[in-house]
C-alpha cells in the first residue's frame, strides 16, 4: 500500500474543463484560509490543500496531485454548507 500523499495540490475545474481555483498549501490565500477555518474545516497539516468555493449547480472535476510528482494516497472531500 502506498503512503499518504505528503504534499498534495488541488484543482477545481468546471464542466468544460476550465480551471476555477487551485491550491497548494491551504493557508496560502488568507481569505480562503479564514473561510475554511471559520467553517471548522481547516486541515491539521499546513501542507494540505483546501478550496472554498460557492458553485452553481452543475458538473465539476477536482484533481488531487502530488507536488513535485509526489505519489501516495490522496483523499478529496466535498461539503455542502448552508
Amino acid at each position: 500500500m502506498s503512503p499518504v500523499l505528503a504534499d498534495p495540490t488541488l484543482e477545481l475545474h468546471d464542466g468544460n474543463g476550465a480551471l476555477l481555483e487551485s491550491n497548494d498549501n491551504w493557508r496560502d490565500d488568507s481569505d480562503q484560509a479564514a473561510r475554511i477555518s471559520a467553517a471548522n474545516l481547516a486541515p491539521s497539516n499546513p501542507l494540505e490543500s483546501a478550496i472554498w468555493a460557492s458553485l452553481a449547480p452543475g458538473n465539476y472535476t477536482v484533481i488531487v496531485r502530488g507536488k513535485n510528482n509526489g505519489v501516495g494516497i490522496g483523499l478529496a472531500e466535498i461539503y455542502s454548507l448552508p
